[in-house]
């Protein structure tokens, strides 16, 4: 018997109420499984994150129970499917048999994909990337708000999102592991005594230490490296502080304001755009010929 014949036979003889009975059955427990695995693996994320030592740990529980939500969906998903089919008599063998051969075939086109998954595996293996973190991957930067093992999901400054695959991701640069350095160029005229500068820029450094908000957000004093670069515009002091990950650019930002009122009070010189005006008299051309 044929099986086309086994399915008219199925229509013929099977009782619908039954039939659609079980699958209505399928259904709930399908879902009632999805929501029981997405809390398990909620749960879990908690008690990591309740028990992880740092940041981190916490990051990496959140983008690891993301994808396995993900996961377990697919996977109880095609279960049901499975069993759906089985109550209405349709073998799945021709299909996995179609799909074995099929698979062949895709494979040859869809490399890019399984190179997608396979990046994407070891993005999640090896923690280069988690759910929070501020990196830099495939000449894209900003924030990541999805990680599957197809794409990276990342939001830049300005709001714009984009879908990086994983495929193209070949060095991945990261602001948010354990701490970061607020580096500062400081301007000042040729003429400024560079003393003072260097005391000023400590003060205010130390007074953010201090400071009840920016306190916490600074590791370690501020590190005064020196002249950076010397030239005929002005003289370049560099600095840094040693901050917690993705507070960088808030800290800079204070720093910079801070040092710009304390400059302005102690009359701190800085260098001056000056434009030169070179003028050369000509001599008299005599007309006419030479004689």
């Amino acid at each position: 018997m044929g099986h086309e014949e086994k399915v008219v036979r199925w229509f013929e003889t099977t009782d619908w109420i039954q039939a659609g009975s079980r699958i209505a059955v399928i259904l709930v427990v399908t879902f009632v499984l999805i929501a029981v695995a997405r809390r398990l693996i909620t749960g879990l994320e908690k008690f990591t994150a309740a028990h992880a030592h740092d940041i981190e740990a916490q990051k990496r529980a959140a983008t690891l129970s993301n994808v396995l939500r993900k996961l377990a969906s697919i996977f109880i998903g095609v279960i049901a499917t499975l069993a759906i089919f089985n109550t209405l008599g349709i073998s799945i063998l021709p299909f996995m048999a179609t799909a074995g051969v099929a698979g062949i075939a895709i494979a040859f086109g869809a490399q890019t994909l399984v190179k997608d998954f396979f990046r994407g595996f070891f993005l999640l293996a090896e923690n280069q990337i988690r759910q929070g973190d501020v990196v830099e991957i495939a000449g894209k930067s900003g924030l990541v708000e999805d990680l599957t093992l197809r794409y990276v999901q990342l939001r830049d400054y300005e709001g714009n999102v984009h879908y990086v695959p994983n495929g193209e991701i070949g060095v991945v640069t990261s602001s948010s592991r354990t701490f970061a350095f607020a580096v500062v160029d400081v301007s000042i005229a040729l003429e400024q005594d560079i003393e003072p500068v260097i005391e000023h820029m400590r003060a205010v450094g130390a007074a953010m230490r201090a400071h009840a908000v920016w306190g916490p957000r600074i590791l370690a004093d501020l590190d005064v490296a020196g002249i950076e670069s010397w030239n005929d515009r002005g003289i370049t002091l560099r600095a840094r502080m040693k901050v917690r990950a993705l507070e960088q650019s808030n800290v800079r930002r204070e720093f910079l304001l801070r040092l710009k009122q304390t400059f302005d009070k102690h009359d701190i010189q800085q260098p001056k755009s000056t434009l030169t005006l070179v003028s050369t008299a000509r001599s008299a051309v005599p007309e006419g010929p030479p004689k």
